[in-house]
């Protein structure tokens, strides 16, 4: 499979895909996840097939490692997505409370103004994890940083802005650094 010969493909399906099935009907809450999920596994075993190390563990321990971070990371998108609702629903409760004056509101549009102030990958890796809800290794595929890259932008953003937020007078919405 690591050469990208197609009836290798076939042979690792057909020899790992009732584990990689069995995995993925356990850890997802319905038939059609769990299809999604071998799907999405067995593209992430094509990918990876070049870092298959013989003398690292077997193909069945490989294929099983990815199968499993790969649900993994589905079940903390989901959870994350479900997260985010409930604390939109919320905070519409919240702003909606009467004598509230909107603090809250204020607060995070006093923030989101702060980031707008950040450099450009800073802001970029900051609305992907915490808007989108994306992983760090998520964030560095899908932008080509190299993930210490990723976590190094997310926590000097993040401090900054907590430090903006501590020890300036806020900024108003639309303002951002020149």
């Amino acid at each position: 499979m690591a050469r990208g010969e197609a009836q290798a493909v076939r042979e690792c399906i057909d020899e790992f895909g009732g584990l990689v099935w069995a995995i993925a009907r356990r850890m997802t809450r319905s038939r059609a996840d769990a299809e999604d999920a071998v799907q999405e596994i067995f593209v992430d075993v094509w990918r990876s097939a070049s870092r298959f190390d013989e003398a690292q563990g077997s193909e069945k321990v490989f294929i099983t490692t990815i199968a499993r971070r790969r649900l993994i990371d589905r079940m903390r998108r989901a959870r994350m997505s479900h997260l985010m609702d409930s604390e939109e629903a919320l905070e519409d409760v919240r702003w909606a409370e009467p004598g509230n004056g909107g603090e809250i509101r204020v607060e995070a549009e006093r923030a989101a103004a702060y980031v707008a102030r950040l450099r450009p990958d800073q802001q970029k890796v900051l609305k992907m994890g915490l808007l989108e809800g994306m992983t760090h290794s998520e964030i560095a595929t899908a932008t080509g940083m190299p993930l210490g890259t990723v976590k190094t932008q997310m926590r000097r953003g993040l401090i900054q802005v907590r430090q903006w937020m501590k020890i300036e007078s806020p900024v108003r919405v639309g303002e951002a650094a020149s």
